[in-house]
């Protein structure tokens, strides 16, 4: 069945979403080989060719060789939409990676205040994205811990960022669900309790659960701290994702200074068989930057 008239027909025409039943239970695919490692591309990198429509775009990913998504936005989505893409994605082979969990406080501290009302407003959207998580069979949701609270020691407000956390691993846990916290860097982000892999490293091992793991961020860790292998060794076992940007510029990799064919091959050899998030934008525009981008990963794909 050609894929092109599949979408047509059935999952991208105007009319109500279509059943799980309806949608059948495989559908057969050619494209370009598949990568090695599960690089996941999100809404927007290939506009160009999908137009943005999410269905179009995991068709176009699928036949590029992408085995893996992440969606920020999918908690957003109406759920009509995110049962539809979590069923093609099941289909289609592809993986589910993060998606965002909760309101992330950019200039206000919540969870490091140890507010109790800001930290119910946290538990209660975990427990939204668990229902969330079951639409489109995702395993992990990114969580960022928000504002420092300058009024506060930081001991304290650790403190308060590990309660609240053991908290929502309590929720996570029974549904073998996953949050992974992201430190994010102080150019892009300046002000935010969460900066480095060491920090993180040391309040997923305050949490002690499963259910609370580090995104680690190639990008934003090359800016906050640099000796990226070294660090990613360091915080190996409470490492469950990963997201690409190079640097400077947040583009694909090849454009910037990380070395990423070897930061890859280490990840590899270490056994991480994961997601690798694509949370870049494309440093050339139009078709010709899109595929520039697909071209880029094939070039420091390995295994």
């Amino acid at each position: 069945m050609n894929r092109r008239t599949f979408v047509k027909s059935g999952l991208a025409a105007s009319a109500a979403f279509a059943s799980p039943a309806a949608l059948g239970a495989s559908i057969p695919f050619a494209g370009d080989k598949p990568f090695n490692l599960k690089f996941a591309t999100h809404v927007g990198m290939f506009k160009e060719h999908t137009g943005g429509d999410p269905i179009l775009h995991l068709e176009f990913i699928h036949d590029k060789g992408f085995r893996a998504f992440e969606d920020n936005g999918m908690k957003n989505r109406e759920e009509g939409a995110q049962r539809k893409m979590g069923k093609l994605m099941e289909q289609m082979g592809i993986e589910m990676g993060v998606f965002v969990a909760h309101k992330i406080y950019w200039n206000e501290p919540n969870l490091a205040s140890g507010n109790e009302n800001l930290r119910a407003e946290f538990l209660q959207q975990i427990r939204e994205s668990v229902e969330v998580a079951k639409l489109v069979n995702a395993r992990w949701m990114t969580v960022v811990p928000g504002h420092t609270d300058p009024r506060l020691d930081m001991g304290y407000q650790t403190a308060n960022v590990v309660e609240a956390l053991k908290q929502a691993s309590a929720i996570l846990e029974p549904h073998g669900l996953a949050m992974v916290l992201e430190p994010l860097n102080f150019r892009d982000h300046p002000g935010l309790f969460l900066t480095k892999a060491a920090q993180a490293y040391q309040i997923c091992r305050a949490v002690d659960s499963p259910a609370c793991k580090i995104l680690f961020d190639i990008y934003h860790q090359q800016i906050a701290e640099g000796n990226l292998i070294p660090n990613i060794e360091k915080a190996w076992d409470e490492i469950a994702y990963f997201q690409i940007g190079d640097n400077p510029g947040r583009k694909e990799p090849t454009t910037g200074e990380i070395n990423y064919k070897n930061v890859f091959r280490f990840i590899h050899e270490k056994g991480y068989d994961g997601i690798l998030g694509m949370e870049h934008g494309n440093s050339k525009p139009g078709k010709e930057g899109e595929m520039a981008v697909i071209e880029a990963y094939r070039k420091v794909d390995v295994g």
